[in-house]
């Protein structure tokens, strides 16, 4: 039998199982990380409350680089091949049909549950270099495609230095929702506007 490529699995699946798929996976992150930090964090709710301040830090060190990483990323798209930023088809049929308050929902999810596992857990834990490499490593989807990896890359790496200045989690939470959500909207009226056309 052969083997279906990606984007044949994608194309199979409708828009409501890949959502259900991407938020179970989130869900269990969140999970690892309130179990790991039971045997990691002595006492564990204090160490949970330091990692979390809403201070200016959120605007300077959250939203500010979220605008550049944005800025960069809009660049690239408007320069490069529609190619090179075609993850097989998983971004667009998870936000294509969504509308703003669900990728809203989403994308605040995903920043949650992703940054309290990397930088709340492994990067408190384990440091910034083991955090950021996972964090990267497991958009594995990204491994094929050399821009969107050194985006991952990039991002990853950019998001743990904000917490390795701030550790607050709320900074890289806003800097990682930011980025994901106005790149979800964006897909959403994208794929909008082309079926119009």
């Amino acid at each position: 039998m052969d083997k279906m490529t990606q984007q044949e699995l994608i194309n199979q699946m409708s828009t409501k199982e890949i959502t259900k798929h991407l938020i179970i996976t989130q869900l269990l992150l969140l999970v690892t990380a309130v179990a790991a930090s039971v045997f990691l964090f002595n006492p564990t709710i204090s160490t949970w409350v330091s990692l979390v301040s809403l201070s200016p830090d959120i605007i300077w060190f959250g939203v500010f680089p979220a605008v550049v990483i944005l800025s960069i990323d809009f660049l690239l798209m408007t320069v490069l091949p529609e190619r090179f930023y075609d993850d097989g088809g998983i971004n667009q049929k998870v936000f294509q049909h969504q509308t703003i308050l669900h990728i809203f929902l989403l994308t605040l999810l995903i920043a949650i549950c992703e940054e309290v596992l990397f930088r709340g857990i492994i990067q408190t834990s384990f440091g910034y270099l083991a955090a950021s490499t996972l964090f990267a490593i497991i958009h594995f989807r990204y491994l094929r495609k050399i821009v969107l990896f050194i985006s991952v890359l990039f991002v990853s790496y950019f998001l743990g230095y904000m917490f390795e200045i701030t550790s607050n989690l709320l900074v890289t939470i806003t800097a990682h929702f930011l980025i994901d959500f106005i790149l979800g909207v964006w897909i959403s009226k994208r794929y909008r506007r082309l079926r119009y056309e």
